[in-house]
């Protein structure tokens, strides 16, 4: 196979948007409205229940809701719905659920609580593999699962049947360094396996290196500014038009992507305040405060 076989799901802007919570529950109209914000901005793909998503926060019935809605909401646009857990029955079970909602593939992340060994890695994307009809993506997220996923665990779980693509971490920011890494990853997987790529500050570099997707934190909330970016006609343009999000990177770095999304959520009227799931709290003041003076520097008419 070549690389041009990668399916066209795993390839340009996949957007995750948050999972909305309102008096601790599911938000049902906020998470549609999310949904609904995506699909007219014409996003590749829509990332339900990633980390941005935040579902390791929430039970089954919460996550077969979201996923549901989802793909409800989605129309034509194809929906990756995450199924990762701490123990392989629910992360069946929530693969089970996915495909019954519709989606378009699922996205698999290995959680620890107890460090997981690379045989223990393996064998779960061999039995959740085994399960599914729809493709998987492999999501390696080493700052939330506290596992990371070497090269070699790269090479042989995407020889494993329904594996299309593997999201792997931020690439390094220099362009050259960051086309190496590609190069030498693409040797090592089948051509139909694609690269999607993490780490939004680095993703138009990235992007430009090879890689085929960006799953994006702040595409799900801001999608216009992440398409300005996947849409830009050259690797200059792309990178100009990242830096002018400058401001908001440094406040990822600061507080964490998902708060930073939050606010800005919170602030747009697209959910209701207080929207992520305890423990996990909104900003504080002088952070908010900082938040909304970044957006109304990098996008005015927000």
């Amino acid at each position: 196979m070549t690389r041009k076989e990668v399916p066209a799901v795993f390839t340009g802007l996949s957007a995750f948007p948050l999972t909305p919570l309102r008096d601790d529950r599911l938000d049902d109209r906020a998470y549609a409205g999310l949904i609904t914000r995506l699909v007219t901005a014409g996003v590749a793909s829509i990332g339900a229940l990633g980390s941005t998503g935040s579902y390791a926060y929430l039970s089954r019935e919460e996550r077969a809701r979201a996923a549901a809605l989802a793909v409800q909401h989605a129309g034509e646009t194809p929906v990756i719905v995450g199924i990762g857990a701490l123990r392989l029955r629910h992360v069946l079970d929530a693969a089970d659920d996915a495909q019954q909602a519709g989606a378009a593939a699922v996205l698999l992340a290995p959680m620890s609580y107890q460090p997981l060994t690379p045989d223990e890695i393996y064998r779960l994307y061999e039995q959740v593999t085994a399960h599914l009809s729809v493709p998987l993506v492999v999501y390696d997220n080493p700052r939330t699962t506290h596992v990371s996923l070497t090269d070699d665990l790269y090479a042989a779980i995407a020889k494993l049947p329904h594996v299309t693509s593997i999201k792997v971490p931020p690439l390094p920011a220099d362009p050259a360094i960051a086309r190496d890494r590609v190069t030498a990853l693409r040797g090592r997987l089948p051509g139909h396996v694609g690269i999607g790529v993490s780490g939004d500050p680095v993703a138009a570099v990235a992007l430009h290196a090879g890689c085929d997707a960006w799953y994006s934190v702040i595409g799900g909330t801001l999608p216009r500014l992440a398409l300005d970016i996947t849409r830009a006609p050259d690797a200059a343009a792309a990178r100009a038009a990242s830096d002018r999000l400058r401001p908001l990177w440094d406040l990822f770095a600061a507080h964490g992507s998902v708060r930073v999304v939050a606010a800005i959520a919170e602030h747009l009227g697209l959910t209701a305040a207080g929207c992520l799931p305890a423990p996990l709290r909104g900003l504080a003041p002088d952070a908010r405060n900082a938040v909304i003076h970044a957006l109304a520097e990098v996008d005015p008419t927000a």
